[in-house]
């Protein structure tokens, strides 16, 4: 469980590094040639995606746990960590500066 919410940041980070590193291997690999990746690449996106799944997992049960103990909706919870994480990424294009 995470106990703060730097340690939520700290794991929806980790989720999205892996989430990148998995886009990373699909733009290497190409999937649409997957029948012909050899047995490394295969094993390699494998691992690459479990990590993410486990990783991503892992955020939603200490989201939820967090606003369980926190005693707020899970929607807040969300949006605030969306805010945090993002926070330093430029704005998308179109989008009102704040």
């Amino acid at each position: 469980m995470a106990h703060t919410f730097d340690e939520l940041v700290a794991k929806q980070i980790a989720a999205d590094e892996a989430h990148g590193r998995l886009r990373q291997l699909r733009d290497t690999y190409d999937p649409r040639t997957r029948a012909h990746w050899s047995a490394q690449q295969r094993a390699t996106w494998e691992t690459a995606w479990r990590a993410w799944r486990d990783l991503a997992r892992d955020v939603r049960v200490a989201v939820t746990d967090y606003a369980r103990a926190e005693g707020r909706p899970l929607h807040e919870i969300e949006a605030d960590l969306t805010h945090a994480v993002r926070s330093d990424e430029p704005p998308e294009p179109g989008t009102p500066s704040r």
